[in-house]
């Protein structure tokens, strides 16, 4: 069972998927692993991360040495492919012509998702993440506990393979022993804001990232992962072999040729393929789900991108895993009798409640950075350390205005030098409008890498302005429906961007930070909905049908064989990243979906 062509699928699958990212990548291992044969539709196509990446390329082997074009937001070198805000004959819309009331949405069409992109920063949802409703007084509960996902935190750890270190942080909190990588030395600039941000009682730890920081243990996580299942311990640890650790030179984003850092072909397909129980169809534009007239999903009607045709694949259950709001509107476009509004939303709330990271940024120039000696601090392709939230006497307090918190994120660092290097920083001697010839390279040598910045991400609460809904005319290239967006911050999130920036700036002064000029007005200050890349809900999971789309297994409610692995579930957005939580839920997800077959009860 390889990669296929949609002329070659199998009558019937038990399990049909769509997407292959972090989520679909997951169930995928997971259902393979113990027998169960797969069918992963993935929108874009086939991609090598051994063969296709560019981690070593200089700039200037680039086109426009490496700058940022339309089809590539992030610069030529980033892992992705048909990628970005905007995707050719794929649109979407937002329902107000305001920038602060509209959403940005990123997709990513190629084999394995968004997880060939991402910075690998992988925190866990805390116990208070999950009880926002009982902890806070504002949004949903969600309908299970930490307790009930620390076991899949730790099951997904051992596999991706995390560095980081255990802090004993109320709601940051710890890998059970042994789990996780050892964490990589802090750099220059991160131990220097690690000794002089406890001015301001700033509590700067090493980041937790999937990335390898030495060879994984083919001996003992295997068992740990399928006890008595010698055929996945087998399969998992060849698996494992041929990854090697990161050797500190290149960014994360660029992909990674060696499989150090996690993506879901790497991890996930890769063994998941050798079981011989998965198919995978490429260039598959999902449309809708289809039922039968009992109710029960049958499976997954696509176009084949290569030949226009459309396409439908058969199975007993059916996992939308295409990343949450490509979810959300396959959703809402299975429309039936039984289902006149979408599958799955007799609660009406398919669409509802999205939310994203809270976030804004801050930067400063650094005097004592100013002439350092060369020297090599490449690192683990993106930060090693963090600052997490510890603010959490405040919170009980009532005293920030908003729930939850946020962690900081910074770089430091002499990165590949860009060609304004010493524009910018105005607090100094010498005019870089005078500068030329020799003074030019002495002041870059000078000023590279003294410029340090902060970006938080936040907790944001639920509200009934942040929804998706199918836009009544506008349909993509192939005749399917779009979204359009709906958008608000609340005060919740403007005085947490408030805190943000007072916090920020407080801390890079606490550097001896020259900051640069501030955003005052919050509004203008928080990143736009959807630009963090964290978008989750719009099928949040409940403890009652009438108000929510899935249970806590993220089976949604109305039809007992549709399951959700992505992050279209999630009740709320966390001061954390989301993707090892999707992960971590998809896990959970699948183990009890193969009871559930097991059973009959699909």
């Amino acid at each position: 069972m390889p990669v296929i062509s949609s002329d070659q699928l199998q009558k019937q699958y038990d399990v049909v998927i769509v997407g292959s990212g972090a989520g679909g990548g997951q169930t995928a291992y997971t259902l393979t692993m113990e027998g169960v044969k797969v069918l992963v539709l993935e929108a874009g196509r086939s991609f090598d991360v051994q063969t296709e990446v560019a981690m070593l390329q200089w700039p200037s082997q680039a086109p426009l040495r490496g700058e940022k074009t339309p089809d590539k937001p992030y610069g030529f070198h980033d892992c992705s492919i048909n990628s970005g805000w905007e995707i050719p004959g794929e649109p979407y819309t937002n329902a107000h012509a305001e920038t602060e009331s509209q959403f940005k949405w990123w997709r990513q069409r190629m084999m394995g998702g968004r997880t060939n992109h991402w910075g690998r920063i992988s925190l866990r949802n805390g116990p208070l993440d999950f009880k926002p409703r009982t902890r806070w007084g504002v949004g949903f509960d969600w309908p299970v506990s930490y307790e009930d996902l620390a076991p899949y935190y730790d099951k997904v750890e051992m596999l991706v393979g995390v560095f980081g270190t255990n802090e004993g942080l109320e709601n940051s909190p710890d890998s059970s022993p042994g789990v996780l990588l050892p964490a990589p030395k802090l750099r220059v600039g991160e131990l220097y804001a690690q000794k002089h941000g406890k001015k301001v009682e700033a509590h700067i730890v090493s980041i937790h990232r999937a990335v390898l920081t030495k060879p994984q243990d083919v001996d003992t996580i295997p068992a740990k992962l399928h006890p008595g299942n010698g055929k996945a311990q087998r399969i998992l640890a060849e698996s494992m072999r041929t990854r090697a650790p990161c050797f500190w030179a290149t960014d994360c984003h660029r992909g990674c040729a060696i499989r150090a850092n996690y993506d879901s072909q790497t991890v996930h397909l890769r063994p998941a393929l050798a079981t011989g129980n998965l198919d995978i169809l490429p260039n598959a534009m999902a449309r809708e789900v289809t039922i039968n007239k009992d109710g029960k999903a049958t499976g997954i009607t696509f176009i084949d991108k290569i030949t226009g045709r459309e396409g439908h694949a058969k199975a007993r259950v059916v996992v939308l895993a295409a990343s949450s709001m490509e979810s959300v509107r396959l959703l809402l476009n299975s429309k039936s009798n039984l289902f006149p509004e979408g599958i799955a939303n007799s609660s009406g709330k398919v669409g509802k409640y999205i939310t994203d990271s809270v976030s804004s940024s801050l930067g400063a120039h650094i005097p004592a950075f100013e002439g350092m000696p060369v020297h090599n601090e490449d690192g683990a392709g993106g930060p090693h350390a963090y600052v997490p939230w510890t603010l959490l006497a405040q919170n009980r307090r009532g005293d920030l205005g908003f729930p939850g918190g946020y962690h900081l994120e910074f770089t430091s660092g002499r990165q590949m030098p860009a060609v304004n290097v010493v524009n910018g920083i105005d607090n100094r001697a010498v005019s870089t409008s005078v500068l030329y010839g020799q003074k030019l390279k002495e002041e870059a040598r000078r000023f590279h890498g003294c410029q340090l910045g902060f970006g938080a991400q936040g907790t944001m609460v639920p509200n009934d302005d942040c929804y998706a809904e199918l836009d009544p005319d506008l349909k993509d290239q192939w005749g399917i429906p779009v979204l359009r967006f709906h958008w608000k911050w609340s005060e919740f999130e403007l005085n947490q961007v408030k805190h943000q920036q007072t916090r920020i700036r407080g801390l890079l002064e606490a550097l001896g930070g020259k900051v640069s000029k501030a955003e005052t007005d919050p509004a203008k200050a928080i990143k736009q909905g959807g630009t963090v890349i964290h978008e989750v809900g719009g099928a949040i999971m409940g403890a009652d049908p009438k108000t929510s789309v899935t249970n806590q297994w993220s089976q949604t409610w109305d039809v007992k064989n549709l399951f959700l692995a992505d992050g279209a579930p999630f009740a709320s957005t966390a001061d954390k990243n989301p993707t090892l939580t999707i992960m971590a839920f998809a896990w959970r997800m699948a183990d009890h979906l193969l009871n559930e077959l097991k059973r009959q009860n699909l």
